[in-house]
Parts: structure tokens; sequence; C-alpha cells
């Protein structure tokens, strides 16, 4: 990585460039609230054009969910961002961000997958080895695993081709405009828009291991079960990205992920933009500037809201427009995921194919649940209670990048789920530590040297990830991006109130680290103002 990013070197947390009353002074074209990936991507491009940006984060570093702490002495982590796999390559090259460092390894091992009767898969991101592991485990389900392939593909190339075509750039397309370019391809149109992720599994493989394999992928961040309607869409968003020109491939980022937000800050502060750290803003007002928690105003014509939908409703008060309030009320954003951030004395050892350092480390890890668990597990979490057992998604950023930690130590970060956002007795405070327990706990059902292997945890459930990154209910895309909230359906960068702008997940095209919300919304202001 480059050392001369004054973001990276000071871990994002930037302080005050100058003193309020001095930022006060100045009438600014934009001020965006909050400084996550989204929103610096939006002032680098606002900057870029001869704007005048001021970004205010609240919080000590910027980034919001996808940022770099240290949890333990001499350990680097992102707490709730992993892999990259969505972030668009319009904003890589547009905003220059390999020249400023920006270096990922593809996650090509894909996913592994052990099962209770002593078998696994690892599903490869290379299509020869994966269908090896298929026909070892499954030799009937081959076909229908190229089928399945078949349809992300035709489902990518008809709405995210790599060129200027790819939906994500811009406005968000309308149901026609979705439906003109799948020329009537229904299983593509199934997928996208009606399947449950259960009804998708079991279409292409009748081995219920694969299915069970598979499943998980299809309710990432969302607070749905794999057998609700829609959430098989969950899994082609997730495999839409094209980062590095491979198509659905995921990564480690050099440096952990929140180097992403820190590249994306350095772009931002070159092109002109001010970038201010430990500034929380207390009210947005409409066609004036925003009010900050200290008293003080800060004029501007245009304010761009990186905050949630309900953090920004609350912003503004009295005068949020009453029909778009009712629709922020209307989306669902809480959050169900328990995430993990673990230093190990080792890396976990799998049974069904054991080792220290084998391939299956090197990609992604999957604790499976099966059909019976997964049913009982959502409707535990739903009525207030901490399940017996977790899906869990683990990630070693440590076997990429040796730097993030102590030598002879690892990093594990797990995203699990479901866990409820409130309990039907008791609080977060009694079960945190229960819920860390459980979520080894299942990882351990597979595993030989775990929960021995942990030297410490730092667990966040929904109100954690709240309270820590500024995201209502904890919901990390904020709020569900199930078929019903997505494309045209999400909210759109321009709000009903004079001058004020939306720039986060909420909007088209969605949740994950994407940063083309951050352009679009950019886009948007520069057409208007």
């Amino acid at each position: 990585m480059k050392k001369d990013s004054t973001t990276v070197e000071c871990l994002g947390k930037l302080g005050l460039p100058a003193p309020i009353q001095e930022l006060a002074a100045v009438r600014w074209d934009a001020v965006i609230v909050g400084a996550g990936h989204n929103g610096l991507a939006c002032a680098a491009y606002l900057a870029r054009a001869g704007k005048r940006v001021l970004a205010l984060e609240g919080r000590e570093r910027v980034g919001g969910a996808c940022t770099v702490e240290e949890p333990f002495p001499g350990v680097r982590m992102s707490p709730c961002a992993y892999l990259a796999g969505l972030l668009h390559p319009l904003v890589i090259e547009e905003l220059g961000l390999r020249e400023r460092g920006f270096r990922w390894t593809p996650a090509i091992n894909g996913l592994f997958v052990p099962f209770e009767d002593g078998s696994s898969v690892q599903l490869w991101d290379d299509d020869d080895k994966c269908e090896s592991e298929i026909r070892q485990l499954a030799p009937h389900d081959v076909a229908g695993w190229h089928a399945m392939n078949d349809v992300i593909r035709r489902l990518r190339d008809a709405l995210r081709p790599a060129d200027g075509r790819d939906v994500w750039i811009g406005a968000a397309p309308t149901p026609e405009q979705i439906e003109e370019r799948l020329y009537g391809d229904a299983e593509a149109r199934s997928m996208l828009l009606d399947w449950s992720m259960a009804e998708f599994v079991e279409r292409y493989f009748t081995d219920e291991r694969l299915q069970i394999a598979y499943l998980g992928q299809g309710v990432i961040g969302t607070n749905a079960s794999p057998f609700d309607k829609g959430t098989a869409s969950i899994r082609f968003h997730h495999a839409s990205g094209r980062l590095g020109d491979m198509p659905g491939m995921w990564g480690y980022v050099q440096g952990g992920m929140g180097m992403v937000s820190f590249y994306l800050c350095d772009a931002a502060r070159k092109a002109g933009a001010v970038v201010a750290t430990g500034v929380p803003v207390a009210q947005i007002v409409p066609g004036e500037g925003v009010l900050l928690e200290g008293g003080e105003r800060i004029a501007a014509s245009v304010v761009i809201s990186n905050a949630d939908p309900r953090v920004t409703l609350r912003l503004l008060g009295e005068t949020a427009e009453q029909s778009w309030r009712m629709k922020v009320k209307s989306i669902p954003i809480e959050g169900c995921t328990l995430k993990l951030n673990v230093l190990l004395r080792e890396l976990p050892n799998f049974r069904a194919r054991p080792g220290l350092l084998e391939d299956h480390h090197y990609g992604q890890i999957n604790a499976p649940l099966n059909k019976q668990e997964w049913r009982k597990s959502f409707a535990e979490a739903r009525a207030g209670r901490l399940p017996e057992y977790l899906w869990c998604e683990l990630y070693f950023q440590s076997v990429h990048d040796a730097s993030v930690a102590p030598k002879g130590t690892h990093t594990m970060s797990i995203f699990s789920q479901y866990v409820p956002y409130t309990f039907a007795e008791g609080d977060w405070e009694e079960y945190r530590a229960e819920a860390g327990r459980r979520a080894l706990a299942s990882l351990g059902r597979f595993c030989s040297n775990l929960p021995e292997a942990v030297l410490e945890a730092q667990v966040l459930g929904p109100p954690d990830i709240e309270k820590k990154v500024g995201l209502t209910g904890g919901h990390i895309f904020q709020g569900e991006c199930l078929p019903q909230y997505m494309w045209s359906h999400r909210l759109s960068p321009r709000t009903p109130m004079p001058g004020v702008y939306l720039c986060g997940a909420c909007t088209h095209p969605g949740g994950s680290v994407i940063a083309m919300n951050g352009r679009n919304a950019a886009m948007a202001v520069l057409e208007d103002v």
C-alpha cells in the first residue's frame, strides 16, 4: 500500500482540519453528513467537479461500517466489512484508487463447506476445480450446477454488462426496463424477483448437502428465512460484481476493507474536499445547511446524507415531507446479524479436511445449518431468543496479509445469523457473551480446535453495530435488500426536501461496499445545481 496516505497513516482519525468557527465561516456548495465510503465517494466526485465540499463524520474515524480499527493490541481489523466484490470498477478507475494504493487478492479458493457426516465441498471460483468437487460429492448434480451458474451469468450479463449499460450506473431501472433487459428469460426473472433461496437450490440440486451449502448465500444481511420469497435475489446481488474483470469474484483488500474508505477519502481530499471527524450533526435544515451538536451552523445550499434513512429522518425533524417520511418508515431496518472479530493462536482445523493452513483457509468458509436448523434458528430469533445454532461465514484476512496481526496469530472475522435485535427477556448486556459462545460452538461442531484456539473475541450484536457505526437497527444495508425494496423501489438520491439528497446504501443499487451509491448521488446533485 502507499505509505504517503495521510488517511491510512492515522487509520482514518482525521480530526478537525480547521477550527469549527473557520468551517462555519464558509458557505459550502455541499455538506455531506457521514463519511462512510459512499459519502466519501460522493465528496470526491463533487469536489472534482469544482464544488466546495465539507464532509462531516460524527465518529472519530472515517469509513462508517467499512473502516479499520485495532480491536486488540497489534491487530488491525475491519469490524463490519470483510471482503470486496461489489466495489464498482468505474469508481476504482475514475477516482484512481489503484494509484492511491488499492490492492486486493481474489478469493479464487471460493467457499468451503464441511458437513456433519464428515464430507465437505470446496466451491472453487475456478470452474474446472469446482466441477471436480461437485462430481466427487454429488455426481448427479453436475448438470444442475452448470445450469445454476448459467442463470446467474445470464442475469449478470443482462443487467450488469461490463460497460456503460450497467443498470447500477445512474437512476434505478424501472420494472419495465428490467423486463426489457431480461428478454423473456423466465428463469432469470424468477431468480431476480420471486424465488426463495430454498426454491433456487432445490431447482438445481438433489443432494441436500449441496443445497444447504448454498442456502446462506440467499440471506446475507437479510432479516428473512431462506424459505422466504425473494431471497434468491440476495444470492444474485452478491454474485453480480465484476471486480478485476472477474465476474462474481470477491477478494481480500490489502490492509483490510477499511482501506477502501481511506483511499476514497484521499481522493476526496486531493480533489479539494474538506473532511472532518468527531463532528456530529444535530439537524439538517433544507436549503440552508446543518446545525452541529455543538450549536454551530454550517451553511450550504445542498446537504447529502450518508446516514441511514431513519437517522436522516430524525435529523430533518418536522421539515421531512409526509409521504417521504411514510416511505422511510415502511422499509424494514431491524438487523439480525452477529459479527465476531477474533484473534486466533492457530486457524480452525476442520475434521473433514484436517490442517492448519489449507486451500480452504484462503477463501471463505461456512458453518452450515441443515434445513430444520435454518427454520428453527430464524423462528427463535424472531421470537426474541438466541438460537442453539447459528449459520456462520468466516474470513481470514491474516492468511493473505500477515501485517494485520502479530506473528504466529491469525484474524478470523465471523458473519453469522440469526440473532434478535431485542430479546423477549433480558438484553444484549446479558446475552452478548452467550451469543459469541454459540457462534463459536456452531463453528466448533466441524473443528477439532475451537474454541480452544481463540485468544480474543469481540462480539457485536445488532444494537452494538448500531451504536458503533450509527446504523439504525444494526442493519448493515440501511434497510432490506429483498426485491420489493430494490431497484426503483429503493429510496432515490433526490428527496422532496429542497437541497436534500441521500447517498448511502438505502439508495440504488443497495447494500455492500459498492461506492456507486455515492457516485449516483453526486451525479444527481450536479444535474440539479
